[in-house]
């Protein structure tokens, strides 16, 4: 079972700087979450939210911002002193840091299509394509990125949905594997609340595979452990890890 390092080791580290990318890698996870936006110059940038305001104090919006003013924010103080003077990464440097192998990195596109093209200009100069997982909630960015890059594995994000009068969380539906099917994806990465034995095996009956996220609480891990699942998210990976001692984890 994988356990991938969501946006890095972020329960220690701040969130998608190189410092909680490093972490994750040097405390040994074999794959690694983040997450890029494109700068008004188009730069690939390393962040989670559109804009600055959360990680930096500052609150810029990324895609009407040129990397040069991006990259002068401090996007580790709010972590911890210890962190002060992190930058928000261009996506060649969380690239650099991919170890040889196994490793695998899980590039969520949070942008739209319009940066395909410099992202895969991006993995190619890296030589490190082979490492990477595109991932996306635009059924539209993961369609044409896999029609760009056929060679890389191209997974559909989705939430769980909500009851709109109740509120309760809703099962999964069947044309979601329909979807992810036709649009020549390899599979689904789904929120993992409302999994259940029987949707992860119709997904992987129907020869795609599944990746969860978020789960920091390892009792519920443990639960779905037997869904076959494999590919779980966590903000606290090598904790995670340590939590589920017994387990076959990586």
């Amino acid at each position: 079972m994988l356990l991938t390092a969501h946006r890095g080791e972020s329960y220690i580290a701040p969130e998608n700087t190189l410092a909680a990318l490093q972490l994750a890698w040097d405390w040994g996870a074999v794959s690694v979450e983040l997450d890029v936006h494109m700068s008004r110059d188009g730069r690939i940038m390393v962040s989670h939210d559109g804009t600055t305001g959360r990680a930096a104090g500052v609150d810029l919006v990324i895609k009407d911002t040129d990397s040069s003013e991006l990259r002068k924010l401090d996007v580790g103080r709010w972590k911890g002193e210890q962190y002060a003077g992190e930058k928000m990464p261009f996506l060649e440097e969380a690239l650099e840091q991919i170890p040889p192998g196994e490793a695998r990195l899980l590039l969520e596109i949070k942008c739209g299509v319009e940066a395909l093209p410099a992202i895969r200009d991006i993995l190619d100069a890296s030589g490190k394509r082979s490492q990477v997982i595109s991932i996306s909630f635009g059924l539209d960015v993961v369609t044409e990125s896999k029609k760009m890059m056929p060679d890389l594995e191209t997974l559909l994000i989705r939430s769980y949905s909500k009851d709109p009068q109740t509120g309760e969380k809703l099962p999964y539906s069947k044309d979601l594997i329909q979807t992810a099917l036709d649009a020549n994806l390899d599979g689904l990465n789904l929120q993992y609340h409302t999994m259940t034995q029987q949707y992860a095996d119709a997904v992987r009956d129907a020869g795609l595979i599944l990746w969860t996220w978020t789960s920091n609480d390892p009792e519920i891990t443990k639960q779905q452990i037997p869904f076959g699942t494999f590919r779980f998210g966590t903000d606290r990976r090598k904790w995670m890890a340590e939590q589920l001692a017994g387990f076959d984890v990586r």
